[in-house]
């Protein structure tokens, strides 16, 4: 690692003068998060890692995507699937120089801090009634479901390797990266669910965005704990997983926002936030991203139904807390990762929470990197996670959510 330089801001509080030690390298230049409001941008400010943002083209053109962000990437595709999963708990990377204020960095007007405390309340989700009256709506996704059992070809031979290697006898964490690791290279694609008009039931395998990705691996990881390898039993969990409450209703009632697919999916067992046992800090954010930015999205660009139930289910998840971990804490929990823990990057853009998502990936050396469908290209690896999120502009920090057992 190069050799860490420190460079000291003077901050004048109120009552006191305190001072702030900042780890610099020489790079290419980004702007750094408020830290209790008194860091500001500056030229001679440089990144903390040296990047190479050759992909920062064709990422900020994406900001339309809830999901698919704006931001800078810098990482390195690894091959590494000599995997061993002796140990789930992976060893702490030490990073010298990091001396940073324990302290939120979410200082915009519409976000409030809180003490980290116990799990959100759920929401209360918007009626969805678009299109169809309840009972034919029901069939109507009865027949969808039908017509969407047939099987991908690209199925079956993921479902052999994994019998092959026999992962079910792995921990979870085993089997969410062995799976992972199996779809390295897969292309990344955008805007898969919005191609219709109407929701559609959308399963692909040949191409994933950050969020198909997560949920795909997550689908089969499931199925293959409980040595169920059908593709029936794969559909059903995406659906279980995409949807509030895991009912297809509509477009209203798929999770667009990512901290609420962590909520919904964890009040139904399916995963653990664990952000706040981790260290981590709670607070509440208004979301109206796709409210305020209509007509980037087209199924409510052009619908207006679907338009005032995404600002009704804004509305009905303001009080949803977000839990995450400021960026400047990564490195201190890498001991307490573990492979397949779903990360999703928080940001400071007003009215979103996250901008991306992908896995904790175990790498064979022990260190702690990042697996996801990147907007660069394809499913690759980031080989330190810390480092990662140092080069995404606008992040703060990450949610953490862990995949729950179904064995349990």
């Amino acid at each position: 690692m190069k050799k860490l330089l420190e460079l000291t801001v003077l901050a004048v509080t109120i009552t006191s003068f305190y001072t702030v030690k900042f780890p610099s390298v020489l790079s290419s230049s980004i702007s750094f998060f408020t830290l209790v409001n008194v860091t500001h941008k500056d030229s001679n400010i440089k990144t903390k890692y040296l990047g190479n943002n050759q992909d920062n083209d064709k990422i900020k053109s994406n900001v339309e995507k809830l999901i698919n962000p704006p931001v800078p990437i810098s990482e390195k595709s690894y091959n590494l699937r000599q995997i061993k999963f002796e140990n789930m708990n992976l060893k702490s990377l030490k990073l010298s120089g990091n001396a940073f204020p324990k302290s939120s960095t979410l200082s915009e007007q519409n976000i409030f801090k809180e003490l980290p405390v116990g799990p959100s309340k759920p929401p209360t989700r918007p009626l969805i009634d678009i299109y169809l009256n309840k009972g034919s709506q029901k069939k109507a996704i009865n027949k969808l479901l039908s017509l969407n059992t047939r099987e991908d070809p690209r199925f079956k031979p993921v479902m052999e390797y994994a019998i092959k290697q026999n992962l079910t006898q792995l921990p979870m964490a085993g089997i969410m990266q062995a799976i992972a690791d199996y779809f390295i290279g897969t292309p990344y694609k955008s805007g898969l669910l919005d191609q219709s008009n109407q929701e559609s039931l959308i399963i692909t395998l040949d191409g994933f965005d950050c969020v198909l990705f997560v949920e795909t691996v997550l689908a089969m990881a499931r199925g293959i704990a409980m040595e169920d390898y059908s593709y029936l039993t794969f559909i059903n969990h995406i659906i279980n997983q995409r949807y509030w409450k895991g009912d297809m209703d509509g477009y209203c009632s798929r999770l667009h926002y990512f901290s609420e697919w962590i909520a919904d999916n964890q009040r139904r067992g399916n995963v653990r936030d664990i952000a706040v046992q981790l260290g981590g800090e709670r607070v509440n954010k208004q979301l109206f991203f796709m409210s305020k930015n209509r007509w980037k999205y087209p199924n409510i660009a052009r619908n207006n139904t679907n338009y005032q139930c995404i600002v009704s289910m804004e509305d009905s998840i303001s009080k949803l807390k977000i839990n995450y971990i400021p960026y400047y804490k990564i490195s201190s929990v890498y001991s307490q990762l573990k492979p397949g823990d779903i990360i999703a990057i928080a940001t400071k853009i007003k009215g979103l929470d996250v901008t991306h998502t992908g896995l904790v990936y175990g790498n064979s050396d022990g260190n702690i990197g990042l697996i996801h469908a990147s907007p660069a290209g394809k499913v690759t690896v980031a080989y330190d996670l810390e480092r990662y999120i140092w080069n995404v502009e606008s992040a703060i920090g990450v949610l953490v959510a862990r995949p729950v057992d179904p064995r349990r």
